[in-house]
């Protein structure tokens, strides 16, 4: 696989991407609640990002379906939609769990992010299924530094969700980021024999990852719909989907998509 180091200089751009990404997602969780369409948190989206001077990575990305470009600005999945929601007329309803995933360039340079918030009141079976997932995120940025190999920090991630009943999705993973949306190497969050034989790398300074833990309170199962884009949980079950875009430093690692 090649692999893209980035400078410095390079990081720090990318950080100014993040920032936007940053902005845009918390002006989208402050509009999380029961009434509220997802087609109007994605416009939110898209007038926050537009108004940084950025430009969006999702609207019209191709998919393996010829005709079906995705229709959204950003990717908005609720209750059993693990990933790549299309917003829509949906209205949210309290209990909902909803998942916001916003990507975009910035004087050429990418960042990418996800969160997912709860509407009004959760079961608590739903609050510990975001919890997890966002410690499994944490978990994994507080493991990143150099020379370590990728397969130590996914068993990791795995193990965490596994222990609490959850279940890790196996079709998608994280990415390398940079210039382009999606660089190698694939990040995932789990471990299997095929990875280690042929995908497992070291961590090295000057990486920027994608890392994204998608987390399913039932079964790993998925199925993409129709519209070839929304992956749902198979039986159901509600998911969570959080991400944020880091660098590897000397040391550890740098959160790009923060304040």
């Amino acid at each position: 696989m090649k692999i893209t180091l980035k400078s410095r200089h390079e990081i720090d751009l990318m950080r100014a991407a993040g920032r936007v990404v940053y902005e845009t997602l918390q002006r989208c969780r402050d509009m999380v609640r029961p009434g509220v369409s997802t087609a109007e948190i994605d416009a939110l989206a898209l007038q926050t990002y537009t108004a940084a001077g950025a430009s969006g990575l999702f609207k019209n990305y191709p998919t393996y379906k010829p005709g079906t470009g995705f229709p959204g600005n950003t990717c908005i999945s609720v209750n059993d939609e693990v990933v790549h929601g299309i917003p829509g007329a949906r209205l949210l309803q309290d209990g909902d769990v909803v998942s916001v995933d916003c990507g975009i360039r910035l004087g050429g340079w990418c960042g990418d992010s996800a969160i997912t918030v709860g509407v009004g009141t959760l079961p608590p079976r739903h609050e510990e299924l975001i919890r997890i997932t966002q410690e499994t995120l944490d978990l994994a940025i507080g493991m990143v530094r150099p020379g370590i190999r990728w397969s130590d920090v996914a068993r990791q991630m795995q193990r965490h969700v596994e222990d609490a009943g959850f279940s890790c999705v196996r079709e998608f993973v994280g990415h390398g980021i940079g210039q382009a949306m999606h660089e190698e190497p694939k990040i995932p969050n789990f471990v299997s024999a095929e990875f280690e034989r042929r995908g497992d790398f070291y961590l090295q300074a000057g990486m920027t990852l994608a890392i994204e833990p998608m987390v399913i309170a039932g079964a790993k199962d998925v199925v993409v719909l129709d519209d070839g884009w929304t992956v749902v949980t198979k039986d159901g079950s509600y998911a969570a989907h959080i991400e944020h875009t880091i660098a590897v430093t000397a040391a550890s690692c740098e959160v790009l998509t923060k304040s």
